[in-house]
């Protein structure tokens, strides 16, 4: 039975590091993406192609199964509901080295804002908070290579 592996960007605000999330899953082989809150989509409301978007996925944007949902704590929901692990990467008192995580059958993996991360309330919702340890001065990485660092190890 193959792996299913899920992406969830919330409130993520950079056009380019979405794309190169899309790249990377891409790569990869994840099986969907959903995009929650201000997290910029392939297409605009209009219905446009986001060419800035684009030009960072370089065709990941067309090949990526990818939905819109308006509400994170529901879709977080109906996933735990369908037996995924939800596995946010962020820094956290409750985190483990995410050189440690151990993915199941179905994970889901949530990305969170380049500035406040994920939420508190969406932290407790997860079962398993990874943390890539930082080693220089700068406190993390950009979202969208902390999204490869940490997906590589785990699924990999």
């Amino acid at each position: 039975m193959k792996t299913q592996n899920i992406v969830i960007l919330n409130d993520i605000r950079s056009v380019e590091n979405v794309g190169a999330i899309f790249r990377t899953s891409d790569a990869l082989g994840i099986d969907k993406i959903y995009i929650t809150g201000y997290t910029p989509a392939p297409v605009d409301r209009f219905g446009r192609k986001r060419t800035d978007l684009a030009k960072s996925a370089l065709g990941a944007e067309e090949t990526m199964l990818w939905e819109q949902k308006k509400s994170i704590v529901a879709l977080i929901t109906k996933l735990k509901k369908e037996g995924y692990l939800i596995i946010a990467v962020e820094q956290d008192p409750k985190s483990i080295d995410y050189r440690k995580v151990k993915s199941s059958a179905k994970n889901v993996f949530l990305m969170g804002n380049e500035v406040t991360g994920i939420p508190r309330n969406l932290l407790k919702k997860c079962d398993v908070i990874a943390e890539i340890p930082m080693q220089g001065k700068k406190e993390s990485l950009n979202v969208s290579v902390a999204f490869g660092v940490a997906l590589f190890r785990i699924l990999t």
